[in-house]
């Protein structure tokens, strides 16, 4: 009877733990989560918009604005360590070419664009 009771305890504790899904519980602090090649995928539509406005002789808020996207977007970039040093380095290109933005400064910016579009191209071939 002993036995009988804990295999039922068991039992209803595993149908209990088992029935919430984990993807559903997977990013609790209300962001939407995608896969690393998603997230990239995104972060390079950002870059393309933003270098888009710099072309289209947009100033400064339009090209800030898609440069501030695409660093909440790269936040979802984690495979690995090796990957999210990668990262760390294209993002450091976009947080340059946003501080462009805001002196003012289109060209340069848009150089640090390209760079981050590269980086995170060659990133997407690392996953």
């Amino acid at each position: 009877m002993k036995l009988l009771k804990s295999a039922l305890i068991a039992f209803a504790l595993t149908l209990s733990l088992g029935s919430f899904s984990t993807a559903v519980v997977a990013c609790e602090d209300g962001r939407t989560c995608f896969g690393p090649a998603q997230a990239t995928d995104i972060v390079l539509g950002h870059i393309a918009e933003g270098m888009k406005s710099v072309e289209a002789g947009e100033n400064g808020p339009a090209a800030i604005a898609h440069t501030k996207a695409a660093l909440k977007a790269s936040k979802e970039i984690n495979a690995s360590d090796k990957v999210d040093v990668a990262r760390g380095r294209a993002n450091a290109h976009l947080k340059k070419a946003r501080s462009a933005f805001k002196k003012g400064d289109m060209q340069g910016g848009e150089d640090h664009l390209g760079m981050a579009e590269k980086a995170f191209t060659d990133l997407k071939r690392m996953l």
